[in-house]
């Protein structure tokens, strides 16, 4: 799977891996991405927001994050990074847990996926975690909207210069 590997060039200001979401010019509102740095300048991990139409929230949050992303160390009922993301972004400060998980088999272009199926004590949250062949955990947390197996097609890797600096 060529999405699946970590990029050999020089490195760029952004991640150091590809970053595996839907493509900007498929989506009908606004797109925020942010980094997560570490102390030593290295990528922890990338996030992208989809603003729903343009301002009427967010709708989605897709997270990418390495082996070793602190992000990624949760206790058993903690919600995934990209949850509390979403959740931070519409303004929600109830507290949110998980409540159960089950892994799901999905196929991604000619690939099995073992999707792990998170549910929350929010029933308006859907998210969706799978670990990519190089060790990068995507996570999709939606808000309002049930995650398919069709969003799946949708994934691809994002050109490196979206994630250039200046």
């Amino acid at each position: 799977m060529s999405f699946l590997r970590r990029r050999s060039a020089a490195t760029p200001a952004g991640p150091d891996f590809d970053v595996l979401a839907m493509d900007p010019g498929d989506w009908p509102g606004n797109l925020g991405a942010g980094l997560l740095p570490a102390p030593d300048g290295s990528c922890q991990g990338v996030f992208l927001r989809y603003d729903l139409f343009g301002g009427r929230g967010p709708a989605m949050v897709i997270g990418n994050l390495p082996e070793g992303s602190p992000a990624r160390e949760l206790d058993d009922d903690q919600v995934p990074f990209e949850v509390a993301q979403l959740l931070e972004a519409l303004g929600n400060d109830e507290p949110v847990t998980v409540v159960e998980s089950e892994d799901t088999p999905v196929m991604h272009e000619d690939n099995l996926l073992i999707v792990k199926r998170i549910k929350c004590s929010e029933s308006r949250i859907s998210c969706a975690q799978f670990d990519r062949s190089d060790g990068v955990l995507v996570t999709i947390a939606s808000w309002d909207r049930p995650i398919t197996d069709d969003l799946y097609a949708l994934l691809k890797p994002l050109p490196a210069e979206l994630f250039q600096q200046g």
